[in-house]
């Protein structure tokens, strides 16, 4: 009630103009919040993509290779050295 008589007392005339203005303010704060709101849903709701694979230069792509091949010979040497320790 108080603020009632305050808001006439400040603002007179323009009270309508002023009460429009504060609602559009409250209803597009409303649509900004509305819009994060689909904007985290659309995220929870997008599978997760799996990691993207890094390009690798063709010097490093053969780095790998030939370490992979390296540690695929060396299991082999291994288990073949417990075949003949087991004999």
């Amino acid at each position: 009630m108080i603020l009632l008589i305050l808001g006439l007392l400040i603002f007179g005339r323009r009270l309508p103009e002023v009460g429009k203005s504060l609602g559009k303010g409250i209803v597009e704060f409303k649509k900004g919040l509305q819009g994060i709101e689909d904007e985290i849903d659309e995220a929870a709701k997008k599978p997760s993509s799996s990691p993207k694979q890094i390009d690798k230069s063709p010097s490093e792509q053969a780095t790998a290779e030939r370490n992979l091949h390296d540690a695929e010979i060396d299991h082999a040497v291994h288990e073949k050295s417990e075949q003949k320790a087991d004999v």
